[in-house]
This record gives structure tokens, sequence and C-alpha cells, in this order.
């Protein structure tokens, strides 16, 4: 175990050209008293590692040294060929740079690790699109990753609704969301600034794409995964604007995550009321419409007993009146 912290700090200090006491602590999820420690002892050992103190002082590798402490475990390298997603390397144009990098990768390693590329790929596989839809991949998504690898804003034409918009973008990350491609950008603010607001795009609605020639500076501060979690969750409250109130059996309790939003559902069932003699639980669910309440919550059949609206009560009632007809005495016999 500190053998390989030992490794890891100098591979950080590698890369940076200084490094805080507390940083490295940070990085290495140890104390501070135990980076100086572990300091003193790569000293010891040959490693050229100096401290200075004060304000600005910290950590950092005299002389230019680099180690040569490069070798991988297996799970390393089993892990290093999972990081690419082949089919969104494609569509981004990056295939043969990806092809190139784990060729040279594969070369470098120990003849024992040689495998490695090929027993991940048996492993793990990832198939990003929904069920039952063929993906397509977006004309000008090439174009937008470009700008996107070189720090490059684009002008972008962008179908909103009817009508097309012109946006000039400092275009910081991409998303694949089950087979759709969404651009992460700043909007540049009207006196050429980069200060504008961050907000999401569907690259398949870009009808046109044109970068600049000068790179933009990015907000070192931006972190595309939070961003993209809070723009997510943000999109999915938006679409519940209604609300139903309805009564669930214990089975239907544990298939209500299924049936309808997983965000509906949480928010739900975390403020349910008690349950019922019978177990079942009285639960107001916010939904994106009656209407689609109504073809969610058909799926869950007689574990769910619609409530409130009136009106989408009685489409139940109608439902399940339609229903006992089909499957009733009076019904058509099978053949």
């Amino acid at each position: 175990m500190r053998a390989a912290r030992l490794i890891k700090m100098v591979l950080l200090l590698q890369s940076r050209p200084t490094m805080t006491a507390a940083e490295l602590a940070r990085e290495l999820e140890v104390s501070e008293r135990t980076v100086t420690r572990d300091a003193q002892a790569l000293s010891e050992a040959g490693v050229p590692v100096y401290a200075e103190r004060g304000r600005a002082g910290g950590y950092r590798l005299i002389g230019g040294y680099r180690t040569r402490l490069t070798g991988l475990a297996r799970g390393e390298a089993e892990a290093l060929f999972l990081s690419g997603v082949p089919g969104a390397l494609r569509e981004m144009g990056l295939e043969d740079a990806a092809s190139a990098a784990r060729l040279k990768v594969s070369a470098a390693l120990l003849p024992s690790l040689r495998d490695a590329s090929r027993t991940a790929a048996q492993r793990f596989h990832l198939d990003a699109p929904n069920w039952f839809r063929e993906p397509e991949t977006p004309e000008l998504l090439p174009a937008v990753a470009d700008a996107v690898w070189d720090d490059r804003p684009i002008t972008a034409r962008y179908r909103r609704g009817q009508d097309e918009v012109v946006r000039e973008l400092e275009p910081y990350g991409l998303v694949l969301k089950a087979g759709v491609w969404y651009l992460c950008a700043r909007v540049a603010a009207a006196d050429g600034g980069g200060d504008g607001p961050f907000r999401v795009y569907r690259i398949d609605r870009f009808s046109a794409v044109e970068p600049g020639e000068a790179r933009f500076a990015r907000d070192e501060g931006f972190d595309l995964p939070a961003f993209w979690s809070e723009r997510a969750e943000q999109f999915a409250r938006s679409i519940l604007r209604a609300e139903v109130v309805v009564r669930l059996s214990p089975r239907g309790v544990r298939q209500l995550p299924y049936a309808v939003d997983a965000l509906s559902a949480r928010e739900a069932l975390d403020g349910a009321d008690a349950p019922d003699a019978d177990g079942w639980v009285r639960v107001t669910l916010p939904v994106e419409s009656e209407e689609v309440a109504h073809t969610q919550l058909r799926g869950l059949g007689p574990e769910v007993e619609v409530l409130a609206p009136a009106a989408l009560r009685e489409r139940f009632a109608a439902d399940a009146r339609r229903s006992a007809a089909l499957y009733g005495d009076e019904g058509p016999a099978a053949t």
C-alpha cells in the first residue's frame, strides 16, 4: 500500500511544477504529516524531492528528474483499454487516433500483459443507444468535436422549433446520452467576452457550424460531469408540471420506478403516507401531464388506484370496464 502511494506521489510531482503538502494529502488521501514522512522516505531512496518552505512553497522534483516507474499491473492495463468507447470515438472522428494510441500502449506493455486489450473487450462492451431505435450520428459532430478538443469558438446555426437561430458558442464538452449527442457550451457575451451562460444543445439540431481561428480561454473551474448532472435533473424537474394522487399496493411500490421517471418515483415514494392495513400507500406523483400519467400508470395494472384528478380516475375506470368486457363471461370465447 505504501509503495503504491510513494509511486503515485512521484508521478504527481512529475506532472506538476510544485505541489503543497495539502494538495498532495488530498490527492493521496492521507494526512499532511504522512506526506512529510513519504517525502523524506523518497529522498532517502535517492528520489530528489525538494521541500520549499513559506507561503508559496511546496514539494517539487529537482534536476529534471523523470521516473521510469511506468509499469502497469494487469488490472490497470485492462482498465486503460476499457476507457475508450469505440462507437463514440468513431462518431467523433477519433477512431484512428485511439487505435494508434492503443497500439503504442500495447507495444510498451510487458509481454505478460499484451493480451489486456483482448481480455478487456471480452468482458465489457458499451451499447449506448436505446432499444428499438437505430442510432444516428449527427453530420456535424466531427466538426463540433474538433472545436471542443481544440478550444475554438464556433458560430452555430441551431434549429429551435420552427425557427433557426445563430449562436456564438465556446464549446466546453460533449455528452452522449442514450444514443443522443449533446454539446455543453458557454454562450459568448454580446461584447465578445466568454462570460455568458452555460447551456446544452442537441448536436443533431445544428444545421451549420463554423469554427473560429483564435482559441478561447477555458474556465478551469468548469466540471463537465457535475454540470451535466445538474442540468439533467433540472430538465427532468421542468417537465413534471402536473400531479396525480394514487394508491399503490406493495408490489406497485416496487414496480413504480420501472413505470415512471426515476425522479418522479423517488419524490413520490419519499413523501408517501404510512401503509394502510393491507400495505397500500397513498402518494402524490409528479408527472409530465395527465396523458403521460395515463400511459405510464397503465403498466401497473391492478397494483395502482388513481384517486385524483377525477378525469384521470374516470379514464382508468373506463379502461377497467373495457378489460372486464373483454375478459368477463360475456367476452368472446377463445378459438
